[in-house]
């Protein structure tokens, strides 16, 4: 008898971003995504995961994707090389990345600035020096040592100049608020600039101790300028403004367009429906009931007739990548003649458009779409709060007659509508946006929040389905095309949160599918308890950021399977290139891409880059509105506000006032007279002996002690009472005596870092 010999199958590969950071480093730090999913197994739905992992590591540092798909590993430095200074984190430690051939790159590594023998061998942000690299297999991090200063890199700093005389000159207060020094101007190099003027300055070479100095080398508007919070924003974020005499010329030259190959849509009652302060109209709306359902129209203004491939209004738009929106003014991606004139859906006026028209039954299911390049005419142009007054039974002169035709038909389409949302179950986070007033001479005179109707929801939801019909189109013709996507959270962002919701006894099952629907439960159950906002506030910060590209990745927020922006081409320039793309697809005539419809890699490249420009916009936003509500509030140093803690460090917490929204921070030195422990799982702040806490979500009344306008900062002292519990155990004898601020080489492995009141 003949025994079978049992063969042990072979061990399926395991598939992790542990396991896919060995393999890549394996293969001599390069390899192809064809090579990876291979070795792998990787297939089908799969590959979304794969590309998951591959964006953290990416942003990371770690690994490095290039457009020919070639993934190549920055996670060994080199022994030696040149790095530059790039962060300063929150505990104060600098951290650096080699520069190479195309600049700086790689990994972030730590520098080794408690080990310096030498402290003139410590550098700044943006120095370069000659590092040495070593591993700290304790804590699992490169380190890097200082060999050699090499100078800076030459970069514009922005800020406010405080002259104290010509003949002896002044300093530069920054505008940045991660710029804590002050800079130092000789009068040599103040040449035309005057006393409180905003200035950008490139620092000289460092000699010795005391300030930097520097020079000026523009003089930008003066601070005493109620819009300067704008001019900055725009200058230190290098947000391009204005147009060529060649774009100029393009959009004078455009003229009203007529018939010719387009549908005439001047029969239906478009409207628009937009914010009170609405600079253009570039989408309008229509429903009518059907046997069973609604025909939902939502027409868009046709930029690709008048924008034209590789003209100078493309080359530019393409630059500009979006509309950037300040208090005070609009720096627009096209200029005016077009975004607030022949691009406008304004009422009564004849406008090109690109049209969709969607059949959805009466569970707001999408049955059936069709596009059309088409004339319209819109018949009233309407804001969110007049809509809305006019379903609640309070119309005015314009709404009365369409209330029965137009506006009512569009509600019921979109209570149908919201039966499929609420089936599909997006992702459904509480947020609120800041809306600042300001008088005709550019002066902050309220700050609000901003209220949400049920026709802001309308508008959206019908955009949201626009999209969709965009993207399906598109791929129905197997055309290529830039999809937004959002992402699902990465792995270590949702370890971080079952963390943090352990602390509060509610339960997160790890190991099971991370969709919108158990966010959804978790706020749901927590709504009305003390606690919701902390949550609500760590749900939001684990979603990944939505961006632009050529691969479709679903949007896991709204719960889609493809999406692309089409409803906003007047300021988005991805808008525009989804429409070339459908008229050259569908056959829609006139202008599209043209007789060269881009690469794959090209759109890969645009996507990339107008990603980057949404970015660089959001944060010009940011710091423009964070500087007009300091000078709101610098008239009210001393005041007591009401606040809520929304992030918590190891120097200190921040606080969102309820007023005004501003958000400010309170210094580990206000919170009480001891050492507190930084316990990051539970986003806390422990006092040592006392057990006091300071945690995140907090309700807290704090009183404001300082308002920069020139950086937007604020700081406050906390006058309320924090949470007792018990103190940390065993800290002291643990740690050995108190942790050096920053140090995290000098505490061991497992132990928070005691933060001081005092700093180093």
């Amino acid at each position: 008898m003949i025994k079978k010999i049992k063969r042990n199958k072979p061990s399926p590969i395991i598939f992790d971003k542990a396991s896919l950071l060995r393999f890549i480093e394996s293969q001599n730090g390069q390899i192809t995504k064809r090579e990876i999913a291979k070795h792998f197994g990787i297939k089908g739905d799969e590959r979304r995961v794969l590309n998951q992992y591959l964006r953290e590591l990416s942003t990371e540092g770690t690994v490095d994707v290039h457009r020919r798909r070639e993934i190549k590993t920055h996670s060994t430095p080199p022994k030696t090389g040149i790095f530059q200074a790039v962060e300063i984190d929150d505990m104060g430690d600098v951290w650096a990345r080699v520069v190479d051939e195309d600049g700086v790159a790689g990994a972030k590594i730590i520098i080794q600035t408690h080990f310096q023998a030498d402290k003139n061998l410590n550098v700044g942000i943006g120095e370069r020096f000659v590092g040495l690299t070593s591993r700290n297999e304790k804590e699992n991090i490169w380190q890097v040592k200082i060999v050699k200063k090499l100078g800076l890199v030459i970069e514009k700093i922005y800020g406010v100049l405080s002259l104290h005389s010509p003949q002896s000159g002044g300093r530069i207060i920054p505008a940045d608020k991660k710029q804590k020094n002050e800079l130092l101007v000789l009068p040599e190099h103040v040449g035309d600039a005057k006393d409180g003027d905003l200035v950008a300055v490139r620092l000289l070479p460092n000699r010795g101790y005391g300030p930097r100095k520097c020079e000026i080398v523009e003089v930008l508007g003066n601070n005493n300028d109620p819009k300067s919070a704008s001019i900055l924003a725009i200058a230190a974020h290098s947000i391009p403004i204005g147009f060529t005499p060649e774009e100029e010329a393009q959009a004078e030259a455009a003229k009203p367009c007529t018939l010719e190959y387009r549908t005439d849509l001047r029969h239906l009652p478009l409207v628009t429906i937009d914010p009170d302060d609405a600079r253009d109209h570039d989408d309008a709306v229509y429903a009518e009931k059907t046997e069973k359902g609604f025909n939902v129209w939502v027409a868009i203004a046709d930029v690709a007739h008048y924008v034209t491939t590789n003209s100078p209004l493309d080359i530019g738009s393409q630059k500009r990548g979006n509309s950037v929106y300040f208090p005070d003014r609009v720096v627009p991606m096209l200029p005016f003649k077009l975004s607030a004139d022949l691009c406008s859906l304004r009422e009564h006026e004849e406008r090109a458009c690109l049209a969709v028209k969607m059949n959805i039954d009466n569970d707001g299911d999408l049955k059936g779409f069709e596009f059309f390049r088409g004339l319209m005419k819109s018949v009233a142009r309407l804001t969110y709060t007049q809509a809305q007054l006019a379903i609640d039974g309070m119309p005015d002169d314009k709404t009365a007659p369409i209330l029965e035709t137009v506006l009512k038909p569009l509600w019921e389409a979109y209570e149908a509508r919201k039966i499929e949302r609420a089936e599909r179950e997006p992702l459904e986070i509480a947020s609120s946006e800041r809306r600042i007033i300001l008088s005709p001479e550019g002066k902050v005179e309220s700050i609000t929040q901003k209220e949400r109707f049920d026709a802001h929801r309308l508008i959206e939801e019908f955009m949201i389905l626009a999209n969709v019909c965009a993207a399906t189109a598109l791929e129905n013709k197997k055309a290529q095309l830039i999809y937004r996507v959002h992402d699902m959270p990465s792995d270590a962002k949702v370890a971080a949160l079952a963390d943090f919701l352990a602390t509060l006894n509610i339960k997160w099952a790890k190991g099971v599918a991370v969709t919108p629907k158990r966010f959804n439960k978790v706020l749901e159950a927590q709504k009305d308890g003390e606690n919701f906002q902390t949550i609500n506030e760590i749900i939001l910060r684990t979603q990944a950021q939505a961006v632009y590209d050529t691969q479709n990745l679903g949007h896991f927020g709204l719960q889609l399977e493809r999406y692309a922006h089409f409803t906003s081409p007047i300021r988005r320039y991805a808008d525009l290139c989804v429409h070339r793309s459908l008229i050259d697809a569908l056959g829609l005539g006139g202008f599209g891409w043209g007789e060269k419809p881009p690469t794959g890699e090209t759109l890969k490249r645009i996507a990339q880059e107008i990603s980057d420009c949404e970015r660089r916009a959001m944060a010009a936003e940011r710091d423009a509105t964070d500087r007009y509500l300091a000078a709101y509030l610098s008239e009210r140093i001393g005041a007591v506000f009401d606040g809520r803690i929304t992030s918590v460090t190891g120097f200190g917490v921040f606080v969102r006032l309820d007023e005004t929204m501003g958000d400010g921070l309170v210094p580990v030195s206000k919170l009480g007279d001891e050492y507190f422990v930084y316990d990051e799982a539970a986003h806390s702040l422990i006092g040592q002996f006392s057990g006091d806490r300071w945690e995140l979500g907090m309700k807290v009344k704090v009183r404001l002690l300082e308002a920069t306008p020139v950086s937007g900062g604020l700081m406050f002292e906390v006058v309320s009472e924090p949470k007792k519990g018990p103190p940390p155990k065993s800290t002291r004898q643990k740690l050995g005596g108190r942790a050096r601020l920053g140090d995290r080489r000098s505490t061991p492995k497992g132990i928070k870092r005691k933060i001081g009141k005092k700093r180093r």
